[in-house]
């Protein structure tokens, strides 16, 4: 197997169990020589690193070896409509240091990609870590993202934003990779890295001002052919018919169901609510208006998840957002149409949970995207080569 290249060696240390060389060696199929050779070079990238010793079984203890996390940090973004949260990880994941602000995506891509650089620069002075200690960017962004070149494509609430350079303009200030994506496919990958790490098959909801969704299927997240797959909140309803959308069309889940349509109706009938987390009081109070439109809107989502789960067939629903803070009531709804329209090996061992990585889902998972691209097999290979010239 002289095909093995160094990224090979290095997948077998990436979980982080401790090996010996003999271990790699069979392994792979290399002799011991060459095994030295690329765990050298792992080394000399600060990848790898020794780990205690083994058991002996006579004569000296082989050598551990394991993946060093410390090697280099990573940082991951999150921009809302209407806040900015970006942390500091190691090459596990483990966050080493956060901030958070208010901020308006409408006031457009110089102020906030400039929060971005500035909070990148103040977390690595917090945690005494240099600008060559920095590996990625990973950022999230409320709109439609063109993943290839990271560019937002008409995304509704984003003015300023239309195909504009993001990744450009962050390494106009930090000389490293910058990796975007939109907020719920992060979202899900957020939730799959901090709390389902053995799952394969896991699908996000993410319910606020619109409803999206992340699918990661194989293990993989799933894009699409431009980055658009999980648009699930302009899937058509038969309950919708009639209702306009901000999308143009009519008769979308996103009408009926997402924090506006919510406030509106509650508004009709009274209620003095402006905005989804007005409604999500109204529901921990115990408002029968507010608990009835909710488990309706959940219900009408359960519709569109059912399709999504007959499709893909996940083993874990997440549901995610600022509206799921409504709690059972909302995933109640889903449950409720899932399992009556899915079919019944579909959802025999299936979950549907609320967010456990909760408002964090969407940093960890920027985190989680900047350090699969460091750690990615193109990239070990791209840093060996530059090592040996």
């Amino acid at each position: 197997m002289a095909d093995v290249k160094t990224s090979d060696v290095f997948e077998l240390l990436r979980d982080g169990s401790p090996k010996t060389r003999a271990e790699l060696a069979r392994s792979t199929g290399l002799a011991r020589s060459t095994i030295a050779a690329r765990i050298d070079t792992l080394i000399r990238l600060g990848l790898v690193a020794p780990y205690g010793d083994a058991v002996s079984t006579g004569g000296r203890p082989p050598s551990l070896l394991a993946l060093n996390p410390t090697a280099r940090v990573v940082v991951g973004v999150d921009l809302g409509a209407t806040h900015a949260r970006a942390v500091l990880t190691d090459l596990s994941g483990r966050i080493l240091a956060e901030e958070r602000e208010d901020l308006d995506i409408a006031e457009g891509p110089e102020k906030v990609l400039g929060w971005v650089t500035r909070t990148v620069r103040s977390l690595l002075r917090r945690e005494k870590r240099r600008i060559a200690d920095l590996a990625a960017i990973g950022i999230g962004l409320p709109g439609p993202v063109e993943h290839a070149t990271g560019r937002a494509i008409n995304p509704p609430i984003m003015p300023g934003w239309d195909r504009y350079d993001v990744p450009a303009r962050v390494r106009r200030d930090l000389d490293v990779p910058v990796l975007i994506d939109n907020d719920v496919n992060i979202m899900a990958l957020g939730e799959k890295h901090a709390h389902f790490p053995d799952v394969d098959d896991l699908v996000f909801i993410k319910v606020s001002t619109g409803i999206g969704a992340g699918i990661i299927s194989g293990g993989s997240l799933q894009r699409g052919a431009m980055g658009t797959a999980g648009d699930v909140g302009h899937v058509r309803l038969r309950r919708a018919d009639g209702v306009a959308c901000r999308c143009g069309n009519e008769g979308c889940l996103e009408a009926v169901a997402a924090s506006p349509a919510l406030t509106a109706e509650l508004r009709s009938v009274g209620e003095d609510v402006h905005s989804g987390s007005d409604v999500v009081d109204l529901v921990r109070s115990g408002n029968v208006a507010a608990i009835q439109v909710v488990r309706q809107a959940g219900r009408d989502m359960g519709e569109v998840v059912a399709m999504v789960v007959n499709f893909i067939n996940p083993s874990v629903v997440v549901v995610g957002g600022a509206l799921s803070a409504a709690g059972e009531h909302l995933i109640a709804g889903i449950r409720e149409t899932v399992y009556q329209r899915s079919l019944p090996l579909a959802t025999e061992h299936l979950r549907i949970v609320p967010s456990a990585a909760g408002e964090r889902a969407g940093v960890i998972g920027a985190a989680a995207m900047a350090i699969s691209h460091v750690l990615s097999p193109e990239e070990i290979e791209r840093a060996s080569l530059a090592l040996q010239g």
